[in-house]
C-alpha cells in the first residue's frame, strides 16, 4: 500500500454563522496552512483531526491502494485529491497525495 500525505491548503471562517447558529466551544480547529501528515498504509495519522478524517479516510484510503482520478478526471493528477473537512463553521481544505513507494 501506498502513503498518503495530507496537507492543509485553506481554512476559512463564517464568523456571521458561527454568531447566528453555533453554541460557544473552548476549542476550535487549531490546523494551520501548510501543515502535513502521512497516513501510512491508510491509516490516520496519529493527532490528525478524527472529524475531518471521516470525511478524507475513503479518499486516503481508495489512493493507498492505488485508486485515483476520482470523479472521472477531476483531478489534473489523477493520484491526487482536494477535499475539505465537514465543519460547516471553519472548513479546510485538504490535498491528498498518493506518495511512490
Amino acid at each position: 500500500m501506498k502513503n498518503v500525505r495530507i496537507t492543509v491548503m485553506r481554512k476559512a471562517l463564517y464568523p456571521d454563522l458561527i454568531a447566528k447558529y453555533e453554541n460557544p466551544i473552548e476549542h476550535a480547529c487549531d490546523l494551520q496552512e501548510g501543515q502535513s501528515w502521512i497516513a501510512d498504509a491508510g491509516k490516520q495519522p496519529e493527532g490528525f483531526c478524527d472529524s475531518a478524517w471521516e470525511s478524507l479516510s475513503p479518499f486516503v484510503l481508495a489512493l493507498s491502494r492505488g485508486g485515483g482520478n476520482f470523479y472521472d478526471g477531476w483531478m489534473k493528477d489523477p493520484h491526487t485529491a482536494m477535499l475539505s473537512c465537514n465543519d460547516g463553521f471553519r472548513p479546510v481544505s485538504f490535498l491528498l497525495e498518493a506518495l511512490e513507494e
